[in-house]
């Protein structure tokens, strides 16, 4: 950690595939999705390359017409709210070091490219809503990520200034929404993009597995 630098007072966490689980509950209903309207499902790869952007955005290119996307996104939805709560639980470590962060007196936050609804829902499931102070869903901005607004946004919800914090994502569009926002940012390895298209994207940190965390904040105070 570069020494010149304040402490980190504030950790901003992606939800989808950094704190939770979820990729393959998000394959599911895109392969679903794509059988239904289009006869067959395209690569994988091409939903993976915008995972991080929100859903809405995702399905327009795929979608042929206005209405194709608004059946689209209906459909998916109604797959994702059948299966979510048996396919979607938080990664190893997750509980327990969003605990411990909380334990130090550092302020959190959920940015997510997820609607609120169903971000509430997971971070319920995933047993850590106790912890997070402000969620920040594409309902609160006008712009999601990878632009800065919405950690712009829990920034200013947490009262905390961006050189004082570190956003942990899993996805490209999370670095690069944390450093135009003057964060600090965190790779998370363990989410489904390849670590290249994350180092591509300079991070600050690298984590191997959720604990990794606990040794970027090491001024934090005890409650």
């Amino acid at each position: 950690m570069n020494d010149s630098l304040p402490d980190i007072r504030a950790v901003l966490y992606d939800f989808d595939g950094t704190l939770a689980d979820s990729t393959e509950l998000i394959m599911r209903c895109y392969r679903h999705t794509m059988a239904t309207h289009l006869g067959e499902c395209p690569p994988d790869e091409a939903w993976l390359a915008g995972f991080g952007t929100p859903l809405e955005t995702q399905i327009a290119r795929f979608a042929r017409s206005d209405d194709e996307h608004h059946a689209m996104l209906a459909t998916y939805r109604e797959h994702q709210d059948a299966h979510h709560d048996t396919l979607l639980r938080p990664f190893p470590g997750a509980v327990e070091t969003v605990a411990e962060l909380a334990r130090r007196g550092v302020a959190l936050a959920v940015v997510t490219s997820k609607l609120r609804r169903g971000t509430l829902r997971g971070m319920e499931l995933c047993g850590i809503t106790e912890h997070f102070d402000v969620v920040i869903t594409p309902e609160d901005v006008e712009n999601a990520k990878p632009h800065p607004e919405p950690v712009q946004l829990a920034l200013a919800r947490l009262g905390v200034p961006p050189e004082e914090a570190l956003f942990v994502g899993d996805s490209p569009h999370d670095m690069v929404s944390g450093r135009a926002a003057g964060t600090r940012t965190a790779a998370a390895l363990w989410g489904p993009f390849p670590r290249a298209s994350l180092l591509a994207e300079r991070p600050d940190f690298l984590l191997e597995r959720q604990q990794d965390v606990l040794g970027l904040v090491p001024g934090a105070r005890a409650r």
